[in-house]
Parts: C-alpha cells; structure tokens; sequence
C-alpha cells in the first residue's frame, strides 16, 4: 500500500488529489478551488467493455450531495484510472471556486485529471 499527494494547477484552480494505491484497488479524495469540501462520491468498477471484451470499460456509480456538482470532475477521474489500472477505484470530491466561470470549471477538470496522470505514472500501475 502506497500513498500519494500530488498538486496541479495553481491560485484558485489549484487541484490536490490524495490516494492511497492497494493491490485490490485506489481510494482518492480530490480537493481544490477557494473552498475545498466533500460534495460526491464517485465508485468506479473496471470490466470488459460491452462492445469489444478486449478492452477494459467500466460501471460507474455516483453519489452527489443535494446541489453539489463536484462527482462532474470525479467521473472521469475515476473512470481513467480504473480503465488504465483495471483496479476499482473511488474518489471522494471537492472543488469549489464562487461565482466560477465556464473557463474556472474547465480548469479545475483539467487539473483533476492531470493530477490523475500524474497518479499513473508515479505508481507505476497501469496495467
């Protein structure tokens, strides 16, 4: 069992993703914005993609809280990791910037799934 802190983006966008890689499986929180908080929860199960079994898809359940919308940068973030890993994995998210802007929001989802890549390639998990 390994953990990791990794950052991405700076001032307001900057994003954290803290996870913790088990052989069975990746447990992550992803914080960020002016007010980092919990706001969903994303589970995300690796599988046989439905039209090519060769490729790995997934199922993924979401849970956000009531006029929360944090699970938008959570679903993909988990849905790469579990198809590059083909480890379940959950993220627990909170990212939060007042008042945020069609531009804030794109780089707050482009800092979460950097610090994905990020993830990947410093655990040296993709499978």
């Amino acid at each position: 069992m390994k953990h990791y802190e990794i950052g991405a983006g700076s001032g307001k966008h900057r994003v954290w993703l803290f996870a913790t890689v088990t052989a069975r499986g990746i447990l992550a929180s992803l914080v960020g914005g002016e007010e980092p908080h919990l706001g969903g929860v994303v589970l995300s199960i690796p599988r046989p993609s439905l039209a090519n079994p060769e490729v790995v898809s997934c199922t993924t359940s979401v849970v956000p809280l009531v006029g929360h919308k944090d699970d938008e940068a959570a679903r993909p973030l988990a849905e790469m990791l579990a198809r590059k890993t083909n480890l379940p994995v959950s993220v627990a998210a909170g990212l939060h910037i007042d008042n945020a802007s069609v531009e804030d929001i794109r780089e707050l989802m482009k800092n979460s799934l950097e610090c994905g890549r990020k993830l990947l390639e410093l655990a040296g998990i993709c499978r």
